[in-house]
């Protein structure tokens, strides 16, 4: 992004550190790295035009100005959502560091499977809980965000922390728990091992899987570990391939590679040792930030 001479070196300085905060909330929000980029560059421009010396506290004023371009582009993405083929997952973030000191900060990362809850709720609530519970700002930061008052920016975040808390795990798993269930998911999804997914899958687990209508996949969430079990034994006896541990937005997931060079990356909810829910995105434009594939050495 080129620097406008209108922002003041220091403010510009300023703008680029925050910016993986900034494009963290908005993907937050939005669900789409694309989208989130784009909000990103509209506050540039805004705050080009601002005055700046009127700004006091400028990751405030830069988080309210994205907070409200996120919640004025969701009309436009769940508009074109609607019309998606089959279902619509979020854009996963995948991170291959080995090192956990080197990863990317995931304190703010947000689960596929929590971003799918949030697509059910209202933009208002989405953003209230986006801004609030997951990044910790005040009611009064949101209030300016949402265009509300600060009591019913309240009542928006309660709204949706009720959604979101009865989508998680009652006994979540530790990262090296979960980090061991996908391994054994993974060994047993590629031999295509009825009895060795069944060991991992919770009885009443969800598949959803992303194709966009580019690559073949189930259009429709499958539900129950037999049937979940015999869809991937199928899909492995159709296709070989190869795949790697690898962190989906911030937890224990999967990057899979086709010997026809297709790409999946899945996303797993694990409670109480099982899986209960698997997202698995294949559509090759939500992947193209995918880091590069290769056979484990």
């Amino acid at each position: 992004m080129g620097l406008s001479p209108s922002v003041p070196p220091g403010r510009a300085a300023e703008f680029e550190a925050l910016r993986p905060r900034l494009l963290r909330v908005a993907y937050a929000t939005l669900g789409s790295r694309a989208e989130a980029e784009d909000v990103v560059q509209e506050a540039w421009l805004r705050l080009a035009r601002a005055d700046a010396g009127r700004i006091r506290d400028l990751g405030a004023w830069l988080t309210t100005v994205v907070g409200r371009l996120a919640l004025d582009a969701l009309g436009t993405a769940r508009a074109r959502r609607e019309r998606y083929y089959g279902e619509w997952l979020p854009e996963p973030v995948v991170d291959e560091t080995a090192d956990p000191a080197d990863r990317v900060t995931l304190d703010e990362q947000v689960s596929l499977a929590m971003l799918r809850v949030l697509e059910s709720l209202s933009p208002g609530e989405r953003t209230a809980f986006v801004l609030h519970d997951v990044f910790g700002h005040s009611f009064d930061e949101v209030a300016e965000a949402v265009g509300r008052t600060p009591q019913a920016a309240r009542q928006l975040a309660s709204r949706a922390r009720r959604h979101v808390e009865a989508g998680r795990p009652r006994f979540p798993a530790t990262r090296d728990e979960q980090r061991e269930v996908v391994s054994a998911f993974m060994a047993a999804a590629l031999e295509g091992d009825v009895d060795g997914l069944l060991a991992v899958l919770d009885p009443e687990v969800t598949l959803r899987a992303d194709g966009g209508g580019r690559v073949p996949t189930v259009r429709q969430p499958l539900h129950g570990a037999a049937r979940v079990a015999q869809t991937l034994a199928g899909f492995a006896r159709m296709q070989t391939g190869h795949g790697r541990v690898v962190d989906v937005n911030g937890a224990p997931g999967l990057l899979v590679e086709t010997t026809g060079g297709e790409r999946s990356v899945f996303a797993f909810t694990v409670d109480g040792g099982r899986i209960t829910a698997i997202d698995i995105v294949r559509n090759p434009d939500k992947l193209e930030r995918v880091p590069g594939s290769g056979r484990p050495a």
